[in-house]
């Protein structure tokens, strides 16, 4: 019996071997609380000042181009300068957005064009720091351990985006938009403190300044892979086509359900916590991309089941099978990009990962909310999941190696183990010791 729990049972080893790996998770659980609070207030409080599905889909339009701009820059800024500073400031800065949410809300009238600004600096903000944050991963994780480290991250996002949302409902619904963007804070000011222990990872001593052709460099890799376009380009379709979060405060209103409104945001989190918590089989498996094809076709499906069913429980249960969709093709994408790309490049690769990940969202925003002002909410929730399946299944025909893709045999991956072996005993040292801060040849 034991044995078989271990089998279903995240792998622990990444917590194990890695100091850094364990101040990062930690580190990443608080600030997923505190930001969803935030993620959840900022668009009610739209929403209350101006009722407009609209105004609130608005959002993705605003935090588009600064996420495009410094997800970029953040990329190569990644390869150039010590990793954790970039974490530790750009943390900080987030910090200081809540709290200006935080002064806006205690006006006697809060004003709305301060919640776009705010917005935008978030997604720059982000931008700059994810790269940073991505690109660690592979530095002070074992080559082995990489899927493990993955699903590890996800239960840790998945626990704060259920926790976060739910509490975000309950405090906007009985303390108000303010508290809830005061707690953000304080979880803003944890994490720093926890950031400031983290070991340096400085880029290697050649590493050039960050620069448009370092930028373009990092771009030709990336579309001379077809593997790394799959991941990309699913991923992003999936997201612009089917996610609808933006207008669920209007789906909870049309099922005469408002109370639900916090269990639809934390709905997706716990199917992928559930997916998560049980992927101890997902570090035995070598066709990673099926994770990725399969994982968005059933995010799309589940997707469109949420938007045909009135029944608010229904709906619920859809989108937690959403949530483990993906939650099974993130698992796919974060195991691809580790073991497929080099060192030197990883910084300006997990550039382009963030705007993959984070511009479909965006743009789906927008697409959800402008499509549900035209044909009505419930439309445009399962109209974008049946997108969603069509154009995953179209990518996966015509960019066949993402299909096919075999970590025991694709050649890049076998090229990234060949460079790191030699220097994963460092990481693998007794939990006392730092992690290393280099795994770079140089």
């Amino acid at each position: 019996m034991t044995k078989k729990l271990g089998a279903i049972l995240p792998d622990l080893s990444p917590l194990r071997s890695s100091r850094d790996f364990r101040l990062l998770w930690v580190q990443g659980l608080v600030t997923t609380v505190g930001s969803f609070m935030a993620m959840i207030a900022l668009p009610l409080q739209i929403k209350d000042l101006t009722g407009s599905p609209f105004a609130v889909g608005a959002m993705g339009l605003v935090e588009l181009v600064p996420l495009i701009v410094f997800g970029l820059y953040g990329g190569a800024l990644a390869d150039a300068v010590d990793r954790r500073k970039v974490i530790l400031l750009t943390e900080a800065g987030l910090g200081l957005l809540a709290a200006v949410l935080l002064l806006n809300a205690l006006l006697p009238r809060p004003m709305l064009w301060p919640l776009y600004v705010v917005a935008g600096g978030v997604s720059a903000l982000a931008g700059l720091q994810r790269p940073a944050l991505d690109s660690m991963m592979a530095r002070i994780v074992p080559h082995d351990q990489l899927t493990a480290a993955a699903a590890l991250n996800a239960v840790r996002w998945q626990v704060g985006s259920i926790a976060g949302p739910s509490l975000a409902g309950l405090v906007v619904a009985y303390a108000g938009h303010a508290t809830a963007y005061g707690l953000t804070i304080v979880t803003f000011a944890v994490s720093v403190l926890l950031c400031t222990r983290l070991s340096a990872a400085p880029a290697a001593h050649d590493a050039e300044k960050p620069s448009l052709r370092g930028i373009a460099e990092g771009a030709r890799y990336a579309w001379s892979r077809p593997v790394l376009l799959g991941t990309y380009a699913i991923d992003l379709a999936a997201m612009f086509f089917a996610f609808p979060n933006t207008i669920f405060p209007f789906l909870a209103d049309e099922l005469h359900a408002e109370w639900s409104l916090g269990l639809m945001y934390a709905a997706g989190s716990v199917g992928s916590a559930l997916l998560a918590l049980t992927s101890g089989w997902t570090s035995r498996v070598r066709r990673h991309g099926l994770f990725v094809v399969f994982g968005a076709a059933g995010w799309g499906l589940a997707i469109t089941a949420a938007g045909w069913f009135a029944n608010i429980w229904l709906v619920l249960v859809c989108l937690a099978f959403a949530g483990a969709g993906d939650m099974l093709s993130g698992l796919g994408r974060s195991t691809i990009w580790n073991q497929t790309i080099p060192e030197e490049l990883r910084g300006r690769l997990a550039g382009i990962e963030v705007l993959s990940y984070s511009v479909g969202p965006q743009l789906g925003q927008v697409r959800a909310g402008t499509m549900a002002g035209w044909t009505g909410t419930r439309p445009a929730i399962w109209g974008g999941g049946l997108a969603c399946v069509a154009s995953v299944g179209l990518l996966a025909a015509v960019l066949p190696k993402l299909v096919t893709y075999d970590a025991t045999t694709d050649e890049d991956a076998q090229r990234r183990r060949a460079a790191k072996e030699p220097l994963q005993e460092p990481a693998s040292a007794p939990t006392s010791a730092p992690a290393p801060t280099s795994t770079s040849p140089s």
